[in-house]
């Protein structure tokens, strides 16, 4: 399937934790992630929709795979379930672990620099968009 007329999705920052995390997708664990409102409205971006169809991009920057939503929830931190942590792929057995790991990534000065605030912090009430997809080209 052709990659360049699609919208790239990238997850996490380049380095280790999105090569992780794409290497889940090809491998087929990874049906979920989670992404932040207010991230979304800090760079302007619409949420991703039912649909959507999205490049995935590694951290070399080249498309490696293309991913479908299937599902798209707005939902309190705190309201984060199971189900989703486990469809991270990312080897999360709680919600209490899948969210020590967010805030850990939330809080990190890479997305408090992304964010423009060295405060950024997220909490109970916090927006998460919680996607599921499927990968769609092979």
């Amino acid at each position: 399937m052709p990659t360049e007329d699609l919208p790239a999705v990238e997850f996490a920052f380049p380095g280790t934790l999105r090569d992780q995390l794409v290497a889940a997708i090809l491998a087929g664990r990874k049906m979920t992630t989670s992404g932040l409102v207010a991230d979304y409205e800090h760079d302007g971006s619409p949420l991703p929709a039912p649909g959507l169809r999205q490049a995935v991009i590694d951290s070399a920057g080249d498309p490696v795979a293309v991913i479908e939503t299937t599902e798209v929830r707005v939902i309190r931190l705190a309201d984060v379930d199971l189900a989703h942590a486990l469809g991270e792929g990312e080897g999360y057995t709680s919600v209490a672990e899948w969210r020590a790991g967010h805030e850990q990534f939330w809080h990190s000065a890479e997305m408090r620099a992304a964010m423009d605030d060295p405060e950024f912090t997220v909490g109970d009430d916090t927006l998460v968009v919680a996607q599921t997809f499927r990968r769609v080209d092979g």
